[in-house]
């Protein structure tokens, strides 16, 4: 009589039990974390099934350490089997739908979130939510992180944008399609709210200290709150800028100053936060004033006079002295100190004329005509030796 007491017993909590739901495939059901474990996670739903999220179905958003028990966490039933009590959960899936659902949001409101690269190829970085696959193309990268390279190296690019994978960047969804297959991502979009405040904010003439983002042979790259633009090589300084690295390096700040803005063009300078050196030259010198500096070059016409304040200026060979000048280096060495006039001075106009020669005694014209002559006798015409290499070939023949 005892089992027929258990049996009736066995009928009543049985019939009072909640009804068994079995999961069914591509459902997304709420499951409680009963234990995590090193790689997977065992999870329950309603004490009435219990079974693991493997690891290779955790997803690349999860952190097992941020979890914990009796948790409730989104699962996704990939595959059931009632016959052989066989479940195969995906907490990845269900955060894909999570992600996908979201994106859209984003899209929409607009609302800045942060995303890392874990790949990158020529045309820009790759993105990885939960197996969701994302873009940032090279084109809506900000300033700070667009490969600038000479002559578009390819390589030079992808080797730049290696440097940037894994970084967190601050990123607008610019375009999401329904099954998540073209997700788009603008680093760009992200601070145009900003850039244009700093735009509204920026005056002819400020000077503000702006982030060098890349240098070249043409010039530096500045950046300062979103805005970028150069500041050309005849714009960094006053003398000869031959190799713009050797005035700045990437990441330095420096101060700019603001020469020309409209809605299309920034102009930038730094030379020009020193005062200009023809104002100091036409304050120090005049016409037919005595300049003393050194040589720095000797060219085939020219010798270059390197003056103070920046400048440097050419001394033509007719300027170097009243008597024939077959070559200059007779007369000055590279780096020598020397005094000469100035015959022509224009400021205004950046020219300057200087002489040698004007400050040597005049000799009489007489003397020079002769020394013109004696030269000229002492060189030996190219008729001059045809004729005696056929008079030598006659005598031979003879």
């Amino acid at each position: 009589m005892a089992e027929d007491k258990d049996l009736a017993l066995f009928e009543e909590l049985f019939k009072d039990s909640p009804e068994i739901k079995y999961p069914k495939d591509g459902e997304v059901i709420s499951w409680t974390i009963i234990k995590i474990e090193k790689k997977n996670i065992v999870v329950n739903v309603n004490n009435q099934f219990t079974w693991l999220v493997v690891n290779k179905e955790l997803g690349n958003t999860v952190d097992l350490n941020e979890l914990e028990s009796w948790q409730v966490i989104d699962v996704m039933v990939l595959w059931d089997s009632i016959e052989r009590w066989l479940l195969i959960l995906s907490l990845k899936k269900a955060n894909q739908i999570k992600s996908l659902t979201n994106l859209w949001k984003y899209f929409k409101s607009e609302k800045i979130i942060t995303v890392k690269p874990i790949e990158a190829n020529k045309w820009g970085l790759l993105v990885d939510i939960d197996w969701l696959k994302g873009f940032i193309p090279v084109s809506q990268l900000t300033p700070i992180h667009y490969p600038r390279v000479e002559w578009a190296d390819p390589a030079k690019i992808l080797e730049h944008l290696n440097s940037l994978i894994w970084q967190p960047f601050k990123v607008r969804v610019i375009n999401v399609d329904e099954w998540g297959k073209k997700i788009i991502f603008s680093e760009k979009a992200a601070i145009q709210e900003e850039r244009g405040k700093a735009l509204e904010k920026l005056k002819e003439w400020d000077i503000v200290e702006w982030v060098v983002s890349w240098i070249l042979s043409y010039g530096l790259f500045v950046t300062f709150n979103g805005l970028e633009w150069l500041v050309h090589v005849s714009e960094i300084d006053w003398g000869h800028v031959s190799d713009p690295s050797k005035f700045a390096k990437v990441w330095m700040k420096v101060k700019v100053k603001v020469i020309g803005l409209d809605t299309e063009k920034i102009s930038l300078s730094i030379k020009r936060l020193k005062e200009n050196p023809w104002d100091v030259l036409s304050r120090k010198c005049k016409l037919n004033d005595v300049i003393k500096a050194p040589i720095s070059r000797i060219a085939k016409f020219w010798v270059f006079m390197d003056l103070q304040w920046w400048i440097q200026w050419l001394i033509h060979l007719s300027e170097i002295s009243h008597w024939v000048v077959k070559d200059i280096r007779d007369f000055v060495k590279v780096w020598e100190e020397v005094s000469a006039k100035i015959i022509n001075f224009e400021p205004k106009k950046k020219r300057i004329g200087l002489s040698l020669k004007a400050l040597q005694k005049a000799p009489k014209w007489d003397v020079v005509e002769n020394t013109k002559k004696i030269i000229e006798k002492s060189k030996v015409s190219e008729e001059d030796k045809i004729d005696a290499e056929v008079a030598k070939k006659t005598t031979i023949k003879k």
